[in-house]
């Protein structure tokens, strides 16, 4: 590529909380996803894909750089990205690309653009910080554990109707289709992200959907006998800081189908942004990527939200599509994360090499001329939820659990795909579990990273404390 002309114009669509077992593109034969279907006859799809963090904030910062969070300290939901950090939005400006946003991407801080020339919606969930100046709720692992007082009110919550979520959703449709229909004639390349609320709770959505999933026919979690009393302590405690009790049958079923009803709305919106592209006749040209930032619990493990190690929480959908440059119905089953994404982005741009980044391209991958991917990925969480680092590293069918002190765990996703036979104390894969645990900690020093965390806790929490008292001045 040497000019202008011939660059991809690039939609990257991005939802929270999507967790890829809740689609029908993934093999759910409930919860229908019909413009994802059309992605994958169309494009790429990757059947393990992480994100590098399953929370929103250090998801989305790590997304956004293409850096691990320990590379760049965003630590948790009140962590800001440094305004002098590079992103993908400041690479693809300076080749030229028109980059905007349109909806959530969770910055924290006044810095709310981070590379993007323009927000034409809302980011409702960083409002918080743009009313105040600055970060607040930085968790304290000084504490310890938190037992929630109450259990967690997202499930009494679910039903049909409309939130804001629902409202800043339809709105962010509503500007990012008008920005495509005036690019049509535009001779600038452009990179439009457009990010979504939806599946995330609160589980509400608009009859039509909601009425898709009849509570006779919506699944119930797969929880074995005893399993919950058995788990790894990491996860118990977890449950029991978000408030995740074992819930009554019929809550549970609403909830999973408000879930459902948000992914069939997602993906209608999906399929929208495709219409537009082909309407004004940008769908050739265009490199077409949709990933969510995390995944949901949604019960399994009898847990609720995310940031859990376990799949539902930190495996993300993610499909490619770029018409006669990638092929068409092609499913990778390599296992790959977004950092992996970032690169890619940067390869196709030509802009890689201008900054550091932790991925390599998916492109070779793609196209089938990559013999040697490295099939791994590694995610970590050092926010709520856990007081001290956690981290996941995936090689083949085999993923690890870490957690600073504590026994790891090991699962084999070929045989256990739903992680309920921990293998890290049995001797075969003793082995097996000692090699991975050595990968996982060859690049990430969890007792240096404690300390970093916590003396980040403490730095913002000063900087929250001294902003309270001069508001009551």
């Amino acid at each position: 590529m040497e000019n202008q002309s011939d660059l991809p114009n690039i939609l990257l669509i991005m939802s929270d909380e999507h967790a890829p077992m809740y689609s029908g593109t993934y093999g759910n034969a409930l919860v229908q996803t019909p413009n994802m279907d059309r992605l994958a006859e169309e494009g790429v799809t990757f059947d393990n894909a992480y994100c590098n963090s399953p929370l929103c904030c250090p998801s989305r910062m790590s997304f956004m750089t293409g850096r691990y969070i320990h590379n760049i300290g965003t630590w948790d939901n009140a962590s800001p990205l440094a305004s002098d950090q590079p992103t993908w939005a400041h690479l693809l400006g300076a080749k030229g690309y028109d980059v905007v946003l349109a909806g959530k991407q969770h910055f924290c801080g006044l810095d709310q653009l981070h590379g993007f020339r323009q927000q034409l919606a809302r980011d409702l969930h960083a409002e918080i910080w743009t009313k105040t100046g600055i970060s607040v709720g930085a968790p304290d692992w000084e504490k310890g554990m938190l037992v929630a007082k109450h259990p967690w009110g997202g499930l009494q919550q679910a039903g049909p109707g409309t939130t804001l979520e629902i409202q800043v959703d339809d709105l962010v449709e509503e500007k990012a289709t008008a920005y495509l229909q005036k690019t049509k004639d535009s001779k600038k390349p452009w990179a439009l992200n457009v990010s979504f609320i939806a599946p995330h709770f609160p589980l509400v959505v608009p009859s039509r959907f909601w009425d898709l999933y009849p509570l006779d026919q919506v699944d119930l979690p797969e929880i074995p006998t005893n399993h919950l009393e058995s788990q790894h302590p990491v996860h118990r405690r977890m449950r029991q800081m978000f408030g995740c009790i074992e819930f009554p049958e019929e809550l549970v079923l609403r909830a999973r189908a408000g879930y459902y009803g948000l992914v069939t709305y997602l993906d209608e919106k999906i399929g929208r942004l495709l219409e537009v592209l082909q309407e004004t006749d940008q769908y050739q040209n265009t490199l077409v990527i949709y990933c969510s930032d995390h995944g949901e619990m949604n019960g399994e493990h009898g847990m609720w939200r995310k940031s859990s190690l376990y799949e539902a929480s930190v495996r993300v959908p993610l499909q490619i599509s770029w018409p006669g440059h990638l092929p068409a119905g092609k499913r990778v089953g390599q296992v790959v994360s977004l950092v992996d994404l970032i690169s890619t982005i940067a390869e196709i741009t030509e802009t890689d090499g201008k900054i550091k980044l932790d991925g390599s391209s998916l492109l070779p991958l793609m196209q089938g001329t990559d013999s040697d991917w490295k099939d791994c990925a590694f995610s970590e969480y050092c926010a709520h939820g856990v007081a001290r680092p956690t981290a996941m590293f995936r090689r083949g069918h085999y993923k690890l659990h870490y957690s600073l002190g504590e026994s790891p765990q090991l699962y084999d996703l070929n045989q256990d795909p739903n992680e309920f036979h921990d293998l890290a104390q049995e001797t075969n894969y003793s082995s097996i579990t000692q090699d991975l645990q050595e990968q996982l900690l060859s690049d990430w020093d969890p007792v240096k990273i404690e300390q970093e965390v916590i003396q980040s806790q403490r730095e913002r929490r000063l900087i929250e404390q001294s902003y309270r008292h001069m508001k009551k001045t």
